[in-house]
C-alpha cells in the first residue's frame, strides 16, 4: 500500500486529503515562501522579508524575478491573514479564489483576489514606499556606511538584516527610527548661498576694519520641527589690502527648517567710490588739476595720501598729456604681506584756457616752438 501511494497524482492526494490538512491545489504558498504548513506569524514575516528582498526587481535582474517577487507578495498577503489562510489551508488556491470546494458538506462563499501590486505589500509591510532604495535605487551611491549593496547575502538561512544591526537596521518592521531620522538628515539639501554685496572704502581697506551685520533668521527649536526667528550680530573682519570681490563666508547662517540645511551666508567685498582716489590693485590713482601755465612752466603739487597726509610734488619739467608721476610705497598694502605696500600714482589734467588776449597770442606765436 504505501509504495502505491507514492505514485498517486498531487490531484489524489489532496482528494483523500484529511479534514483540516493543508489541500494545496494551485500554487503553494507554503512552498513559495520556504516555510512549513505550520509556520507561526513571526516565521511568515521573517520568509517573506528574506524572498521580497531577494527577488526585489531593482535588485534581482533575472527574467522571471518580477513574477516571482509578485508570488511572494501574494503568498504573503495570503498567509499572513488568518482568515485566508485558513480558507488556503483547507480548499488550497482554487477554493480560495472561486469560493469552490465543500468540506463536510458545508459551501465555501469566501472569494479572494490578490490585487496584484507586489510593490504596494513591500512598501507596507517595509513601513515606507521604499525604505531600502540605498541598495535598489542604480541613480544613488552603492556605498552607505562603507557597505556595498553588492556585498549584501540574502541567500543566508539567517535574517537578511541582521548584518545591518550596526548600521541601525532592526525590527521586523524595516528601520528603526532613530536611523530614520539619521538617513533624512544625510538626504537634506543646503540652500544655495545667500550673497550681500559690501562696500567698504579704500580707508577701511587700507587700515582693515570690522562690519557688524544684524541679521534675522529662523531657527530650528530642540524638537526638530517648529522654528523660532532670532537676531544675530555677523562681525565681518575686513583685513588690510584685501581686494575687491573678496568673499566673507559665515556657514549655515541662513534661514533652518526641518528638510534642509541652512545656507551660507556671503559677503562680497566692493569698493566704495572715492572722492580722490580710484583703485588699481595695490595702487591708488589720484588725478592733479594743473593749469596750462603749470604744466609749461613747473609747478609743485600737493598730493593727498589715504592715510590723512600730503605730499608735495615738485613738477620742474613740462607736464604733457599722458604724463604719469609714481610715489613709491604709498597705496593699498599686499593682502599677503600689508608690511608692503602699492604705489601712489599721479595722473595729470591739464586745463586749457577757455581765450587768451590777442596780444599773449603773437608772443606765444613767437617763442612756442612749431613742433
Amino acid at each position: 500500500m504505501p509504495a502505491i501511494l507514492l505514485f498517486w497524482s498531487r490531484a489524489e492526494r489532496n482528494k483523500y486529503s484529511a479534514p483540516g490538512s493543508v489541500a494545496v491545489m494551485g500554487k503553494d504558498y507554503y512552498k513559495i515562501l520556504g516555510i512549513q504548513t505550520g509556520a507561526n506569524e513571526d516565521e511568515i514575516k521573517k520568509a517573506y522579508r528574506k524572498m521580497a528582498l531577494k527577488y526585489h526587481p531593482d535588485k534581482n535582474k533575472d527574467p522571471n524575478a518580477e513574477e516571482k517577487f509578485k508570488e511572494i507578495a501574494e503568498a504573503y498577503d495570503v498567509l499572513s491573514d488568518p482568515k485566508k489562510r485558513a480558507v488556503y489551508d483547507q480548499y488550497g488556491e482554487e477554493g480560495l479564489k472561486t469560493g469552490g470546494g465543500t468540506s463536510g458538506g458545508s459551501g465555501n462563499t469566501f472569494h479572494y483576489t490578490f490585487h496584484g501590486d507586489p510593490h504596494a505589500t513591500f512598501a507596507s509591510f517595509f513601513g515606507g514606499s521604499n525604505p531600502f532604495d540605498i541598495f535598489f535605487a542604480s541613480s544613488r551611491s552603492r556605498m552607505f556606511n562603507g557597505f556595498d549593496q553588492e556585498d549584501m547575502d540574502i541567500d543566508d538561512d539567517d535574517d537578511p538584516f541582521s548584518a545591518f544591526g550596526r548600521f541601525g537596521f532592526n525590527g521586523i518592521n524595516g528601520v528603526h527610527r532613530r536611523h530614520q531620522e539619521s538617513l533624512h538628515t544625510r538626504r537634506k539639501v543646503q540652500d544655495p548661498p545667500i550673497i550681500h554685496e559690501l562696500q567698504v572704502s579704500l580707508e577701511e581697506i587700507y587700515h582693515g576694519s570690522t562690519k557688524r551685520m544684524k541679521i534675522t533668521r529662523r531657527r530650528l527649536n530642540a524638537d526638530g520641527r517648529t522654528m523660532r526667528t532670532e537676531d544675530k550680530i555677523l562681525n565681518i573682519v575686513i583685513k588690510r589690502g584685501w581686494k575687491e570681490g573678496t568673499k566673507i563666508t559665515f556657514p549655515k547662517e541662513g534661514d533652518a527648517t526641518p528638510d534642509n540645511i541652512p545656507a551660507d551666508i556671503v559677503f562680497i567685498l566692493k569698493d566704495k567710490p572715492h572722492s580722490h582716489f580710484k583703485r588699481d590693485g595695490t595702487n591708488v590713482v589720484y588725478t592733479a588739476n594743473i593749469s596750462l601755465k603749470e604744466a609749461l612752466c613747473g609747478c609743485t603739487v600737493n598730493i593727498p595720501t589715504i592715510d590723512g597726509r600730503v605730499i608735495p610734488l615738485p613738477c620742474n619739467d613740462i607736464i604733457k598729456p599722458g604724463t604719469v608721476k609714481r610715489l613709491r610705497g604709498e597705496g593699498l598694502p599686499f593682502p599677503k604681506a600689508p608690511s608692503q605696500r602699492g604705489d601712489l600714482i599721479v595722473e595729470f589734467k591739464i586745463r586749457f584756457p577757455d581765450r587768451i588776449a590777442p596780444q599773449t597770442r603773437q608772443i606765444l606765436k613767437q617763442h612756442l616752438p612749431c613742433s
